[in-house]
């Protein structure tokens, strides 16, 4: 269940270590205080912390095991709680305030959760803008002046910062759940957006734009749809159930004769059989799960419940209700009502159910077929005279394995040395061939131009840095009307910008709808660093720990040419762009890899 925060203005300093925000908020304090607003603050220290003093008695009783230790006094009180299986979260501590008694709660630290926040900033430490890569800073506070609409003041003239959280608390709409906001993304166009440097969303939202959901459509076996894409939608050809049944083994008697003190066995119905005639008053009938309830029967009573005498059946002890432990027809689902809508990928249960309303065919788009092959004269095939200088490939491999999972029918055209001519007729070859076309290697800064110069001849290429780690380099585009993606030559590079970009594509390709990786929360068990505006994807291994806690830690050194930390990986640990460090017991993304590699 989430935690609400509470409905009054919240507003936090978002700063690099040395910038004076404790100085800041300490002179602050005084200025508002004068205004008449009653203030919270919420401090949060990486480092372990102890407000209490040895030797004193409510020292001595936590320290004996007190997991809560409040202290009280006729001036104040303080609750001091152990958090020793997790870190408290920011939405949990909210709540520990007494909001009704005040008008702001301002947070120093927690610059990585969503909520508004001032950028403290000092042009003498030298570090990076944090207001670039999140957008919940709503104001900077500066020794400098910056290109931005944010209004901006100087982080020494605490008047003015006092008067713009003053309007700020004035001007402030509460509202029930504050959630994290998501970065809207322009329009991708010359003006808006530098080729050689896009975000991850971006690039996506530009790759998404330029590729079309195929339109031929086949009708194949139910017992061949595992994986496919429906092409149309399904709507129910029968009730489900198709009649009225026992919903466990017992007895079906009449709700109108719920009373009587004993009734006669009349028959006995197993599953896949049906007593004929219709139930008279005093009848009952021995039934088992699945079988269809006799005529004017309505309710079972288990059998557990039921004293048997011969052919004279009570039931002394039940608590009888009139229509109870029967399934209705069509109660699970009626006939003519929709079951799974066009773009809906089929898997077990899809293709279990579709044979539950006795259907032995469906509808599906046909299968996406993608030509893959590797470039590079340093690059050679598994099984090959190992010579110096090169290496084996496993490019190829990889991406034959993550287009098989998503059900393509592959063409692997193999390895191309550097030849212009060569790589020229492959392409061209390879988009008469198939409806993608996927390469690795050949699209970084200093590569060999003969990929470049052949996609040139051929088609629209994009090159592309993106913004993240591993995975930079990426070209994306057409030859001739097939799309195009040119991973990068490292090993776990090509897995990444693969599930970032071209299985979104592929899945939009075949006709799947409303895809979305799966993200979750788990806490850090070491400290994770990044490069602030860039996202970083580092390969994880999540577990639940003693407590219940999901927690995660790296797979070791992250290198992009270390295949084996993929392999050894259950996941990928994202940290957002507006992240420079995760801290040991702090959230963060991962994105688990079962049914995706």
């Amino acid at each position: 269940m989430t935690t609400s925060r509470p409905s009054l203005p919240i507003l936090g300093f978002a700063a690099y270590s040395g910038t004076g925000k404790t100085t800041l908020v300490e002179t602050l304090l005084p200025y508002l205080t004068q205004q008449g607003l009653r203030i919270g603050v919420l401090k949060h220290a990486h480092h372990d912390f102890d407000v209490d003093v040895p030797g004193k008695d409510s020292y001595r009783l936590r320290k004996a095991g007190a997991s809560q230790m409040l202290v009280a006094s006729r001036k104040r009180y303080a609750l001091m709680t152990e958090t020793i299986d997790a870190e408290a979260k920011f939405d949990d501590l909210l709540q520990r305030f007494d909001s009704p008694q005040l008008d702001l709660i301002l947070v120093e630290g927690c610059k990585n959760v969503a909520f508004p926040k001032i950028e403290l900033h000092r042009a003498a430490l030298a570090k990076p803008w944090l207001y670039l890569n999140d957008h919940n800073i709503i104001a900077i506070a500066a020794d400098e002046t910056v290109d931005t609409s944010l209004p901006q003041m100087n982080i020494n003239d605490i008047e003015a910062i006092s008067q713009f959280i003053l309007r700020y608390v004035d001007h402030y709409q509460p509202h029930s759940d504050l959630k994290p906001q998501k970065p809207s993304i322009a329009k991708a166009n010359c003006d808006t957006l530098s080729p050689a440097s896009l975000s991850v969303e971006q690039g996506l939202e530009k790759i998404l734009a330029a590729v079309s959901s195929l339109s031929d459509v086949e009708s194949i076996a139910v017992s061949e749809s595992y994986g496919r894409v429906l092409a149309e939608p399904v709507f129910s050809p029968v009730n489900v159930p198709a009649y009225r049944n026992s919903a466990m083994d017992g007895y079906a008697i009449r709700n109108d004769d719920l009373q009587r003190d004993h009734y006669t066995q009349v028959a006995q119905v197993m599953a896949g059989y049906r007593y004929t005639s219709p139930l008279a008053l005093g009848e009952c009938v021995k039934i088992m799960t699945g079988a269809a309830m006799p005529d004017n029967a309505d309710t079972v009573v288990m059998r557990e419940q039921a004293v048997v005498e011969s052919s004279s059946i009570s039931f002394p002890h039940a608590s009888i209700q009139a229509g109870q432990h029967v399934r209705q027809a069509g109660e699970d689902i009626a006939l003519g009502s929709h079951v799974f809508s066009s773009g809906q990928r089929v898997q077990s249960a899809e293709m279990g159910l579709l044979a539950s309303l006795g259907m032995t065919e469906v509808s599906v788009f046909r299968r996406l077929t993608v030509a893959i092959f590797s470039t590079g004269d340093e690059v050679q095939a598994p099984g090959s005279q190992a010579t110096p200088d090169t290496i084996f490939d496993a490019n190829r491999f990889t991406l034959i394995g993550l287009l098989t999972h998503l059900g393509c029918r592959v063409i692997d055209l193999g390895i191309l040395d550097d030849d212009q001519t060569l790589m020229t007729h492959a392409l061209e070859q390879a988009a008469n061939q198939a409806d993608v076309v996927i390469t690795s290697g050949g699209v970084s800064v200093g590569d060999a131009d003969f990929i470049k110069s052949a996609l040139n001849t051929l088609g629209h290429i994009d090159f592309w840095r993106i913004n993240m780690r591993p995975g930079r380099p990426f070209a994306f585009g057409h030859v001739s009307t097939r799309p195009f993606f040119g991973l990068p030559g490292n090993p776990v590079a090509v897995m990444v910008s693969f599930m970032q970009f071209v299985e979104p594509a592929l899945r939009k390709m075949q006709g799947e709808t409303d895809w979305q990786p799966l993200k979750i929360k788990a806490i850090a068990s070491e400290e994770l660093r990044s490069r602030q505006g860039r996202s970083e994807f580092s390969r994880g291994i999540y577990h639940i720990d003693d407590n219940g806690q999901l927690t995660v830690r790296t797979t070791g050194q992250q290198g992009s040419g270390i295949l084996r930390s993929m392999s050894e990986a259950n996941c990928l640990i994202e940290i957002e762009p507006a992240v420079d460090k995760v801290n040991i017991g702090e959230s963060v993304t991962i994105i688990p890899l079962q049914g995706r590699i």
